[in-house]
């Protein structure tokens, strides 16, 4: 804890005064984010530090593997489409990025198959993502399986964005933009997904 704390205080003395404008403004307006992006819950890989974006420039929303679900309103709890729905809906970004990443726990489980310490919520919730593995040639060694299963996440994330009515609906008008993205843990390189392939940024 003292080391969060400490964390605080460099913020204060250091960040807050560069950067106390643009909070008052954001306070006083409200915030008017361009981009939503649904990341992975990964303590590595932060959607601000790696678009290098700053306050009130990107409406994130993390969860394990960086999966959406698909559309449905039933019983249950919605907490990525929730956020979805308020983004798009209300805040009226133009971009929705799925940010997956390589060496993803959720994407291991969904492959390695889950333990069963992590049974209760994380067991469910990655079988969202059961057709990426079963799309999966049965000859692929286990590094290139789990290499393609990252960004076949990141597919599935996107088809499912598209169920959505109100998003398929705004896509087709021009309003949105669905882009989809990986990032590397060990080399830090960014890919995009542009047609069928990831594609470096550098």
């Amino acid at each position: 804890m003292d080391r969060l704390i400490e964390g605080y205080r460099r913020f204060r003395a250091e960040r807050w005064p560069t950067e106390r404008d643009r909070y008052e403004k954001l306070a006083l307006y409200g915030q008017k984010p361009e981009t939503l992006v649904i990341g992975c819950s990964d303590s590595r890989v932060d959607p601000q530090t790696v678009f290098g974006a700053g306050p009130g420039e990107l409406f994130v929303v993390r969860n394990v593997a960086a999966i959406v679900p698909p559309y449905e309103t039933g019983a249950g709890y919605h907490g990525t489409s929730a956020a979805v729905e308020y983004a798009v809906r209300v805040l009226e970004v133009k971009r929705i990025i799925v940010l997956g990443h390589a060496q993803c726990g959720g994407v291991r489980a969904i492959v390695e198959g889950t333990p069963e310490s992590a049974a209760d919520f994380v067991r469910p919730w990655l079988e969202i993502a059961g057709p990426v593995l079963a799309s999966m040639p049965a000859d692929l060694d286990h590094a290139e399986m789990l290499h393609r299963c990252e960004r076949e996440v990141v597919r599935l994330s996107l088809d499912n964005l598209m169920t959505f009515p109100w998003i398929a609906e705004a896509v087709e008008a021009g309003r949105i933009e669905l882009e989809g993205f990986s990032f590397g843990v060990v080399n830090g390189l960014l890919e995009r997904l542009v047609g069928d392939r990831f594609v470096p940024l550098d």
